[in-house]
């Protein structure tokens, strides 16, 4: 009986084992991330989503600045959802960060939707457009 116990443990791990290996070879991003060292202590200290939405902002201004935001940031200045994590990008060697996402979950969820959708494979005019059906309950876009 026990031969057959520690038969049976073998190949649930190795069928485990194959199955993690084939699960990450598709879970692959079509995105990067900004190194969270290069980020403020206030953005290393947030919850791990605050960090990678920063870390994707910085890694990605191309796509973020086509995406709006509808937290209200529009009053603040706030051209697109990239606006709520940096308010400056023109040295790319030393960005000058926003901390308004730091405490507002919608940025963070448009940024978390966005990237998702990169995942499937959506392209940014059809993003931006799925963003604005999911967000506009929440308020007018901080774009035009």
């Amino acid at each position: 009986m026990k031969k057959y116990t520690l038969i049976g443990l073998v190949i649930i791990l190795i069928t485990g084992l194959v199955a993690a290996g084939c699960s990450s070879s598709t879970n692959k991003k079509s995105y990067t991330f900004a190194p969270l060292e290069d980020f403020p202590e206030e953005v290393q200290l947030a919850p791990v989503s605050v960090q990678q939405a920063y870390q994707f902002a910085a890694a990605n201004p191309e796509v973020l600045k086509e995406i709006p935001c509808y937290c209200g940031c529009g009053a603040m200045g706030h051209t697109s959802n990239f606006a709520c994590y940096i308010q400056d990008d023109s040295n790319p060697d030393s960005l000058v960060f926003d901390g308004h996402a730091l405490g507002c979950s919608i940025c963070i969820d448009i940024t978390f939707d966005t990237m998702d959708m990169l995942d499937q494979g959506m392209k940014l005019p059809e993003i931006r457009s799925e963003i604005d059906t999911i967000y506009s309950a929440f308020g007018p876009s901080n774009m035009p």
